[in-house]
């Protein structure tokens, strides 16, 4: 047991892949390490963690109203804080990574980043592009999860990053997915899922294009599983383009998988990620993937399209055209589902996590 504290820093949580990778390595961590605190303004995940990780935090509800950056900020000052008190600690950063970096190594505090999106969603700005290039490298270790992110920060950056992948938790996403929804799926219709954010880079907008190209060839019930400040213009596009009967917005759902395990198609129609665990939920719900060659992750997971289909980001022609194929010979994909399914092993639970610990455990001195 090691008497070195571990800081992790996660200012905001949602529900979504970069959390549930959070809880699941932190409740890992902790049954290797004597104290690990959780720098964070989101209390209400607390009962997801174990009750020996300390949570250091605001109490009043009030700071969960106030703005993303404001929240930063005051989890910044936060670590600060805590600096100041012990600089016997390992920083791991899951979010807020240069600000996080940049006060670290102004104390000498060695730090962890674990990236979670591709570069391609953050540095298109020369100002970002430096600034990312320059501040990120001083961090003592760079955690990505999937071989093409790695390859992307060496190529954009000249930053060596350490690849570990999400570990997936095959027994909690088979249970959870035995738990019945009150949605109604009909085994004529050709059932269709997308589970995220109704964000710009999920471009939900794209599925709804497509979908709409083909309302009149397939009967389909198309189901959209997530919030977002997009949510008003797929509203207005299902209105205008009479998809009512078609398309469901379910909006926030805690537990997905019973959703997806029903379903023949998800579809991921996003413009980059890092390695969208959605994917490989349905591979171990068997359910088959069309997804975006977005940077990073779709193609690593489904094998450069042995595992499922993959289409240009914004193509709604070629998505289109893949949900066609699919109802038109749903038996010629089994082999794919099969195939992905058998490939999970490399986002094993236990050798996942502790690489983690390897990595954390390397800077403890």
């Amino acid at each position: 047991m090691k008497k070195k504290k571990i800081l992790i820093f996660m200012p905001t949580m949602d529900i979504g892949g970069v959390e549930k990778n959070l809880i699941n390595i932190a409740n890992y961590l902790i049954k290797k390490f004597d104290k690990i605190s959780l720098i964070t303004i989101s209390n209400k995940f607390k009962n997801k963690f174990n009750d020996k990780i300390e949570f250091i935090s605001l109490k009043s509800k009030f700071w969960d109203s106030i703005g993303k950056r404001k929240k930063f900020i005051l989890c910044l000052y936060l670590l600060f804080l805590q600096i100041l008190k012990n600089k016997n600690v390992v920083v791991l950063s899951f979010q807020g990574n240069i600000y996080c970096t940049l006060l670290c190594k102004l104390f000498g505090i060695k730090i962890i980043v674990r990236s979670n999106t591709a570069p391609d969603g953050w540095s298109k700005s020369l100002f970002k592009f430096i600034f990312y290039k320059y501040i990120l490298g001083f961090a003592d270790k760079i955690i990505v999860n999937s071989l093409e992110f790695k390859k992307k920060l060496k190529f954009k950056f000249n930053i060596n990053a350490i690849c570990i992948y999400n570990p997936l938790d095959v027994k909690d996403i088979v249970k959870k997915s035995k738990i019945k929804q009150n949605i109604t799926f009909h085994k004529k219709k050709l059932n269709l899922i997308n589970v995220g954010r109704l964000a710009d880079q999920k471009d939900q907008l794209t599925l709804l294009k497509a979908v709409n190209r083909i309302k009149n060839q397939i009967n389909f019930n198309l189901i959209i599983v997530g919030e977002g400040n997009k949510k008003e213009e797929l509203i207005n596009f299902i209105e205008k383009n009479n998809l009512n009967k078609k398309v469901q917005l379910l909006g926030s759902k805690k537990n997905p998988f019973n959703l997806i395990k029903q379903s023949d198609i998800l579809l991921l129609t996003s413009s980059y990620e890092g390695l969208p665990n959605v994917l490989l939920e349905a591979q171990v719900l068997k359910t088959y993937i069309v997804s975006t060659n977005c940077p990073t992750g779709p193609k690593e997971i489904l094998l450069n399209g042995k595992a499922g289909s993959l289409f240009k980001i914004g193509d709604d022609k070629g998505l289109s055209k893949l949900i066609l194929n699919f109802s038109k010979n749903r038996g010629k994909y089994l082999k794919m589902i099969k195939f992905g399914y058998q490939n999970l092993f490399r986002f094993n639970y236990k050798n996942n996590l502790n690489k983690y610990f390897q990595e954390v455990n390397s800077l403890i001195k």
